[in-house]
């Protein structure tokens, strides 16, 4: 990611440049952060990881949501993107906007060499602020590496998954994701 300008932005004009913008930015507090590409494991995992889920949880009142929609932050007065989202029905909007969902339960992020340490860090603070949310995966791009938190009363589980033999257990959705299929046509 690429803080844009030492400029702080409103949040009106965030979302005017985001409206138009060619390029996907995030919005944190009054800076407005560009993100930077892809690489071809990223794109794939994030297709197999919306795939599967979206296949798993068809028919259910789980809502699976791709890397398009912004999570907004109320607390921390953040626009920011993760790579899937999962809601318990339909995302409620942030001042009935259509890209700004309040309330995901599951929240997927793809590691990136730019952005891991955040994902890790700072994004999943904010995250812990949404009251609905209770489970975090993150997936390693360049070798089979799964980590998946889980809150519980006394705080958040941590587990972790290195095998393509493995499955994931994901209780917010009650479901079963295999590793291999989070890595299918993935070459390290």
């Amino acid at each position: 990611m690429i803080a844009t300008t030492e400029r702080r932005y409103s949040l009106e004009e965030y979302r005017a440049i985001a409206e138009t913008s060619t390029e996907k930015c995030e919005y944190r507090d009054g800076e407005i952060i560009t993100m930077t590409g892809g690489t071809l494991n990223h794109s794939l995992i994030m297709g197999n990881i919306f795939f599967i889920l979206k296949l798993l949880l068809r028919d259910t009142q789980f809502m699976v949501i791709n890397s398009e929609m912004r999570i907004w932050l109320p607390n921390y007065r953040c626009g920011v993107y993760a790579d899937a989202m999962i809601f318990d029905g339909r995302p409620r909007l942030n001042e009935d906007r259509q890209d700004e969902a309040l309330n995901p339960i599951l929240i997927v992020e793809v590691l990136s060499p730019s952005t891991e340490e955040y994902d890790r860090t700072n994004k999943f603070r904010m995250y812990r602020s949404i009251p609905s949310f209770c489970e975090y995966v993150l997936i390693r791009q360049n070798k089979v590496f799964v980590e998946h938190y889980s809150k519980q009363e006394q705080g958040w589980n941590y587990s972790d998954f290195d095998s393509l033999d493995q499955s994931i257990s994901l209780d917010s959705v009650n479901l079963e994701l295999a590793i291999a299929e989070i890595y299918r046509d993935i070459k390290f």
